[in-house]
């Protein structure tokens, strides 16, 4: 069963919201609808509930449709505010369109409601959708941004796309400094074909999983590091790059030196301590 449309109708006329109500039904919506005609029930109904859509007519005794519009702007709301009227001109039809009304129809052409509503409801998912994309990609490059581990994104050939905070303070570069240049300035000239092996791994659809490495940082200093690098595609699926997780892992290469040196160091000692 089609979830119920909430309606928020803005008339002083109950036969004209009839009218209104009717021909949405026959256009196959299952309306919930509230009825108001003033400023203050309009401002309670919006504060009462989520709703889908807002219908109102342009001219009423006390209340009016650009009052209306104005009210609805100031919730704040992103949902389809469609004017119905017997008395707006085309002038002024075309003033609140510019005020932020989304559609018009005249009263005496409600057949062209349900098109107008269909239309702008799916105007409105889709500003919706987008909308919650952007959150969620302002989110992730807040969470890669923030991240302790060195993530950097790269196109095929190497250059350098993104670089978090991570990478600044591992490698010492600047994101500035980084993008657009490639990455092999980071590579040691002691294992030039590296970065080459693992780009025809990325380019087959394959992560290369923690690969213990060296890295150079912007002073020469060589970094232990360990790599996970994963393809990047794009909407087609395509791969287009590939992403890159360093970890500085010189001071656990240092404690495992530190501890082998020492069994050994024990092992000599009970070698020699033996009869």
């Amino acid at each position: 069963m089609p979830n119920p449309l909430g309606v928020l109708i803005v008339e002083d006329s109950v036969d004209d919201t009839f009218f209104i109500v009717r021909e949405l039904q026959r256009g196959g919506y299952v309306v919930d609808f509230e009825r108001v005609e003033t400023a203050a029930a309009m401002q309670a109904a919006l504060q009462a509930r989520n709703w889908e859509l807002i219908i109102s007519d342009f001219s009423m005794p006390s209340f009016g449709g650009a009052a209306a519009l104005a009210l609805y702007k100031q919730s704040g709301l992103d949902i389809p505010f469609i004017l119905v009227s017997g008395t707006m001109g085309e002038d002024i039809a075309v003033e609140m369109l510019k005020a932020g009304a989304h559609h018009y129809v005249m009263k005496e052409n409600l057949a062209k409601l349900v098109p107008a509503v269909s239309r702008e409801l799916r105007a409105s998912q889709e500003r919706r959708i987008r909308s919650e994309i952007e959150a969620t990609k302002t989110y992730l490059a807040s969470l890669v941004n923030s991240c302790s581990d060195a993530i950097v994104g790269i196109t095929l050939d190497g250059t350098v796309v993104s670089w978090n905070t991570g990478a600044e303070k591992l490698y010492g570069y600047t994101g500035e400094e980084m993008i657009g240049r490639s990455i092999t300035i980071l590579c040691s000239e002691y294992r030039p074909e590296e970065l080459l092996e693992f780009m025809d791994h990325i380019k087959m659809g394959e992560q290369v999983q923690q690969v213990e490495t060296v890295r150079l940082s912007k002073n020469g200093t060589p970094l232990e590091v360990s790599v996970v690098m994963s393809p990047i595609k794009d909407a087609a699926g395509q791969i287009v790059g590939a992403s890159i997780v360093s970890r500085d892992i010189s001071q656990r290469k240092q404690q495992d030196n530190e501890r082998l040196a020492l069994i050994q160091e024990l092992t000599a000692a009970l070698s020699h301590a033996r009869p």
